[in-house]
């Protein structure tokens, strides 16, 4: 396996493939209830694209994938794609983030194809605050999913965005899961990457915030050795068999240890999440691209990556909104 590395010496490991900016939900965080201009079929990558893409990075030492979206499962064929990626020599994990509103069937074909782990959107345990969140009626669907990843033995992770006002009561029985469970159940710092959705506002409940909140009611609540590239700080409550993390991806106090870069759906690369645009690999590819300019092309932009999300958020030109996290690809 070759070793990759960008300039600030931080291994890069983990891809992350936006492979569709639309979703079937609308939630309010991410994108407005009448959607967001989609892009046509020619502007996003082919699945080809993608699979070319994947396999130069395997190479040259990104060895773990995420599919995310949008919701990657809106997109006709995926599985067949993810079976493409996970066949690829290179490629030692192969992961998706999901809403849970795809029929059952798909976490069986998962099952059958070796996936690694699967992370699941859910903000809420109440029906009433998942409609008033994601404005569809589809938690008893997305309950199911669950339950079914569980009954077929899958890693699973749920992502739960913290937001004031709308499902802080949601945070101590989503913690009660991981008494029951084996899951891991990780909140999300609020980010402003919601497509217009609403204006954004600095944050109260930070990482700090959610912990405290919780180590009230889970005083037991123990520390656990983080993965050094782990995007969350990781706890257990004695004897249960899930976890809970906390991610501060607004805060970014994990931003020295990334080894992530994502693709998004149109194939812009994009080396820090809170960076404006990205590198248009799509485009240079259809230049006629060969795989050792796309090599060179990676290399280049590795070694000019941000040291932080605070220093990419500087770059931003002036008065440019956040974009939609289904835009950016998850």
């Amino acid at each position: 396996m070759n070793l990759l590395y960008d300039n600030h010496s931080r291994p890069l490991r983990y891809l992350r493939l936006g492979v569709t900016e639309r979703c079937n939900l609308r939630c309010f965080y991410c994108m407005p209830e009448e959607g967001l201009p989609w892009q046509n079929k020619e502007q996003i990558l082919s699945y080809e694209e993608m699979l070319r893409l994947t396999r130069i990075l395997s190479e040259m030492g990104i060895d773990k994938v995420r599919i995310t979206g949008g919701e990657p499962f809106v997109r006709k064929d995926l599985l067949p794609f993810m079976q493409k990626v996970i066949d690829l020599p290179c490629v030692n994990k192969l992961s998706i983030t999901t809403n849970g509103t795809a029929p059952l069937s798909t976490i069986t074909e998962m099952k059958r194809m070796g996936i690694h782990a699967v992370n699941l959107s859910l903000d809420t345990l109440d029906p009433k605050r998942f409609a008033k969140i994601t404005r569809r009626d589809e938690f008893d669907k997305v309950w199911a999913y669950y339950q079914e990843l569980l009954n077929q033995g899958i890693t699973t992770k749920i992502n739960a965005v913290v937001m004031e006002n709308q499902n802080v009561d949601d945070i101590l029985g989503l913690c009660q899961l991981t008494l029951k469970d084996k899951v891991s159940v990780r909140f999300i710092e609020e980010m402003p990457f919601n497509g217009g959705s609403k204006a954004y506002q600095a944050i109260r409940w930070n990482y700090k915030y959610i912990l405290g909140h919780i180590q009230k009611t889970f005083p037991q609540l123990t520390k656990m050795v983080d993965h050094s590239s782990s995007t969350s700080y990781n706890y257990r409550v004695a004897d249960a068999p899930g976890t809970i993390g906390v991610i501060p991806a607004y805060s970014r106090s994990i931003c020295a240890t990334c080894d992530r870069i994502r693709l998004t759906p149109k194939g812009e690369l994009k080396t820090c999440l809170y960076q404006n645009g990205g590198f248009s690999m799509r485009d240079f590819m259809r230049e006629g691209a060969s795989d050792e300019n796309i090599k060179d092309k990676f290399l280049f932009l590795f070694g000019r990556r941000t040291r932080n999300g605070f220093e990419s958020e500087k770059q931003k030109d002036s008065g440019s909104a956040f974009e939609s996290m289904a835009t950016i690809g998850g």
